[in-house]
């Protein structure tokens, strides 16, 4: 069984998974830049406790982490933890994934764990969408090769950049209203944020396939995945622990 970490902008997502590739749970906490190896570690400890896990089972851990402040400090708290020395996605893993970009250095550590699931689950080609603090679409061509993608604002951000840049229109829940001609401030709202996320997927989908020149499967995964799904017109299938066989998977490479 294997510790893996997902270290979001926003949050932590931590899972247990066994050799079986059972996932034992998930669970999600706040990424906080002020808090200790120690608190970190504590915090750990608590997951694994409330699911009966017993520390001894757990023989290895793997980070993969968009906040640099942080990777050193839970790969440490991670050592006090379970005694072993974490893996962290980065230069020196082997991954399997071919990566076509003006600089593979730069691409991100959750941009390569999706792609590297969302490949050997589903196939190629494939268009993985990740939705969290940013909003990720990245394609992997027939030849299995990483070929780029687009960065957008997320859910989260759009609705805290509106209701902080104006001074009459309020910060709502995300939530899709009854109809998409709203009639009143508050629906209407929800429906340029949840309608026009949604159209904004499909169309960037309708643009890839173009630019690629065939279809693709089209993969979503992310906390906020399963609010705009529903209202997308493409097919596509939800994997919301897809991060976490990514990492699964390039742990079994390295282990």
């Amino acid at each position: 069984m294997i510790l893996a970490l997902d270290m979001g902008n926003t949050n932590v997502v931590a899972g247990c998974l066994g050799d079986d590739n059972r996932i034992y749970f998930t669970e999600r906490f706040a990424t906080d830049l002020n808090k200790t190896e120690l608190e970190y570690a504590v915090i750990l400890k608590t997951i694994l406790e409330i699911h009966d896990i017993n520390r001894d089972e757990v023989e290895g851990a793997i980070i993969a982490s968009v906040v640099p402040p942080l990777t050193h400090i839970v790969k440490s708290s991670l050592r006090k933890l379970l005694k072993c020395e974490p893996l962290v996605i980065g230069a020196g893993l082997k991954t399997g994934l071919n990566i076509h970009l003006d600089d593979p250095s730069t691409l991100g550590a959750d941009l390569v764990v999706d792609s590297v699931a969302a490949m050997n689950i589903y196939g190629s080609p494939v268009i993985v969408i990740d939705m969290g603090t940013a909003t990720t679409m990245t394609v992997i061509d027939r030849e299995d090769t990483y070929i780029g993608g687009a960065i957008f604002p997320g859910l989260n951000v759009s609705v805290e950049a509106l209701a902080a840049g104006t001074s009459l229109l309020p910060r709502v829940s995300l939530g899709a209203p009854k109809k998409q001609i709203a009639t009143n401030t508050m629906d209407a709202i929800k429906s340029g944020i949840i309608y026009g996320e949604a159209s904004r997927i499909d169309g960037m989908i309708d643009r890839f396939e173009q630019e690629l020149g065939y279809k693709a499967k089209v993969i979503a995964t992310g906390g906020l995945a399963s609010v705009i799904v529903p209202h997308c017109s493409h097919e596509i299938t939800a994997d919301p622990d897809l991060m976490l066989k990514g990492l699964k998977m390039i742990y079994d490479k390295n282990r």
